[in-house]
């Protein structure tokens, strides 16, 4: 896309030292966490880029996926990825908010209660089957995943750099699951839905492991990115260039759904913020140093498929979200 500014020399002479600005440390990172994940990881390479984006504008992720397909793998190999503490909550329906947050013990020898830091105090936290535990638990999450932070006995417990969480869901066995709140379906950055490999990808599996007794060897991966560079990476991205009709075509798209004949529940205005934020990620994954249109055009599926809701008649048409995103894609005027 040519970026044109007649009247501004000042805004031109900045693109053009953005437009020269290499990313090679930022990509050379990126190219190491992708080579460390595909020791375990056989296909997916679009599921591992929007992750890698995600991760490194500490958003949050939901998988969504039938059992086997490597939800978990994923999860744990970017993981292994970062050089920081990791850690993982099975949800449950028996499990209850302290199990997550801390709980206060009582200390005999000074006499007072000590708050004992539950599993969410780690940087990277893997959440398996979060529609497993009740509304109570769920509610839980909350302020911890939208300001980084754990309210307790009127104190505040701040979450070391970075935080975020990657939570999985089994859309098929919804027996004894409970539906995630919209104000927690919208806490989480992207949802991205994990389907099954291709035939080759399968063949390429069993070849994989075809001479190890183990079905995947974490322990292979190295650490290959520190919390300062996710630091580093970050201020970066506050020089990527959004050109005002970029930022008025997210904001027209996101406005869509809030108009939309199949939609009941349109998406807020963090969604557009997160559209953003992930838009100039991908174009420094681009080697760009500006947002294009095809940028928010390819985020906005990951973005918006979790925070919009269908009305009744859309549903029986069988018409997806995917659909009605697809739709509003389609008939929003793009700038040029």
């Amino acid at each position: 896309m040519e970026i044109e500014n007649q009247e501004n020399p000042i805004v031109n002479s900045a693109l053009d030292e953005f437009v020269a600005r290499p990313f090679a440390d930022t990509l050379q990172k990126i190219a190491e966490i992708k080579s460390e994940c595909s020791k375990t990881i056989v296909g997916n390479h679009e599921i591992i880029d929007i992750m890698i984006a995600c991760i490194l504008c500490e958003g949050h992720i939901l998988l969504e996926g039938v059992p086997g397909i490597a939800k978990t793998l994923t999860a744990k190999s970017l993981a292994k990825t970062l050089d920081a503490k990791f850690s993982r909550i099975q949800f449950t329906p028996d499990l209850m908010p302290t199990d997550i947050l801390g709980t206060s013990i009582y200390n005999t020898k000074e006499s007072v209660f000590i708050f004992q830091q539950g599993p969410i105090f780690s940087n990277i936290v893997l959440i398996d089957e979060i529609n497993r535990a009740p509304a109570k638990t769920q509610s839980a999450l909350f302020e911890v995943m939208e300001e980084h932070q754990v309210s307790f006995d009127g104190k505040s417990y701040s979450m070391e750099f970075p935080f975020l969480v990657i939570a999985t869901q089994n859309p098929i066995e919804q027996e004894g699951t409970y539906r995630l709140p919209e104000a927690q379906l919208d806490r989480f950055l992207i949802k991205l839905i994990l389907t099954y490999p291709s035939m080759d990808e399968e063949i390429e599996i069993l070849n994989k492991y075809i001479q190890t007794a183990t079905t995947y060897a974490l322990g292979q991966i190295r650490p290959v990115i520190q919390p300062e560079d996710i630091r580093s990476i970050q201020k970066d991205l506050a020089s990527v260039y959004v050109e005002p009709h970029i930022v008025s075509y997210i904001a027209q798209v996101v406005n869509e759904t809030r108009n939309h004949t199949n939609l009941y529940l349109g998406a807020s205005p963090r969604a557009s913020l997160a559209i953003l934020k992930l838009a100039k990620v991908i174009a420094m994954m681009a080697e760009r140093s500006f947002v294009i249109p095809d940028d928010v055009q390819y985020v906005a599926p990951f973005v918006l498929n979790h925070r919009i809701l269908l009305t009744p008649e859309a549903e029986m048409r069988n018409i997806t979200t995917f659909d009605v995103i697809s739709d509003i894609l389609k008939n929003v005027e793009v700038p040029r």
